[in-house]
């Protein structure tokens, strides 16, 4: 995923509502009018960018536990 900051060159993106968890750590998806997928938190323009195909490829590998050792 490649990473964008910069208000100048952001796109206008159409973000889901944010998922939260305790302590107000909030998460955000997003599309573009192109189909980029975005993934980017609550409180910083900051976000992360790629294909609709590879968000699902993360979201599929997380799911099957890819990132389970990140839980310990």
């Amino acid at each position: 995923m490649s990473a964008t900051t910069t208000a100048a060159t952001a796109p206008a993106i159409d973000w889901d509502l944010a998922f939260c968890s305790e302590g107000a750590n909030c998460f955000r998806f997003g599309l573009d009018a192109d189909g980029r997928a975005y993934i980017g938190t609550t409180g910083s323009a900051a976000y992360v960018s790629d294909s609709r195909e590879a968000l699902r490829a993360l979201i599929t590998a997380v799911k099957g536990g890819a990132a389970d050792h990140l839980l310990v």
